[in-house]
């Protein structure tokens, strides 16, 4: 019999959805993994850069535990600086500094999820004041949800880079096809939009 251990179920849905995100941008080149591809900008680098300060934000500040002991980056949430700002990579910003910073971030995250217990409790201080007590487990959840719903945002925008496509290396999801087989299968569904549409 398998024993349950909701604190590591937890954290492997948590890891899938980094380890996704990461992945999106093997093999592309430094104008793609920056390049805005829908109109609010949304691009890979920023994707992995968001969901970086996510769990530095509620993992750290949260749990009293804050990552940055000295002064946080200029892009970190404060009243200074830029609106998503944590959402794209400026030049100075290398491929490696951002993805080093979320491997960080998941070090000191799992160090906080290691170190307490799911019920113990934390305050969110950017949230107003009568929800800020929270638990590590609906933070666990949350983050979860955020990660997971950005790596649904790089699938996106990876196929509309070079048509690549999976949920983790290895692991597509999809039905077999070939490029035609998948160009008749659009045609289909733009045929049956229309149709509808009238």
């Amino acid at each position: 019999m398998i024993e349950p251990n909701p604190k590591e179920d937890l954290l492997r849905y948590l890891q899938e959805g980094r380890d996704a995100l990461v992945w999106k941008l093997d093999g592309l080149s430094e104008y793609d993994i920056r390049r805005p591809l829908t109109p609010t900008g949304t691009n890979l680098l920023g994707l992995v850069k968001h969901v970086a300060s996510v769990e530095l934000g509620y993992f750290g500040d949260t749990f009293g535990r804050p990552f940055f002991n000295e002064e946080p980056p200029s892009w970190w949430y404060t009243e200074e600086s830029e609106p998503n700002s944590d959402m794209w990579a400026a030049a100075y910003e290398s491929r490696e500094q951002i993805v080093g910073l979320y491997r960080q971030a998941w070090e000191h995250s799992n160090s906080t999820i290691a170190a307490l217990p799911l019920d113990a409790i934390g305050h969110v201080p950017w949230w107003p004041e009568e929800r800020r007590e929270v638990t590590l487990n609906h933070i666990l959840v949350r983050v979860i949800s955020d990660t997971q719903r950005h790596a649904g945002h790089a699938d996106i925008v990876r196929e509309l880079i070079d048509g690549s496509v999976g949920y983790l290396q290895g692991r597509d999801s999809l039905p077999p096809g070939d490029q035609a087989w998948w160009e008749g299968h659009r045609s289909r569904l733009e045929r049956v939009a229309r149709e509808v549409n009238g």
